[in-house]
C-alpha cells in the first residue's frame, strides 16, 4: 500500500475513535483523496497506460473510497463494516 494511503487510513482511524463524529463533507481531505485517486485511475485509462498500473490505481481509489463509505457509515452511530 503506499505512503499516503497510510496518512488515509491513519486519518480515518482517529476519526472514527472520535466521539459525536459527523459525515464527511465533499471538501474534506480524505473526501477529496478519494475523488482525486479515482480521477487518477481514470487518467490512466484514457492515457493507456499499462494494466498494472491501471490495476494498481484502481484498488487504490477502491480502498480510498471503501474508507470514506466505512467511515460516513459509522459517523452517525452505526455499526463499524465487518472486515473480513
Amino acid at each position: 500500500m503506499p505512503s499516503h494511503w497510510l496518512k488515509l487510513e491513519t486519518r480515518s482511524s482517529d476519526i472514527m475513535h472520535q466521539k459525536n463524529r459527523q459525515p464527511l463533507l465533499p471538501g474534506d481531505p480524505m473526501y477529496q483523496q478519494a475523488v482525486d485517486a479515482m480521477k487518477k485511475y481514470d487518467q490512466a485509462k484514457i492515457d493507456g497506460e499499462p494494466e498494472a498500473v491501471v490495476e494498481r490505481l484502481r484498488l487504490e481509489a477502491e480502498y480510498a473510497f471503501q474508507t470514506v463509505t466505512d467511515y460516513q457509515l459509522e459517523a452517525p452511530g452505526g455499526r463499524s463494516p465487518r472486515r473480513h
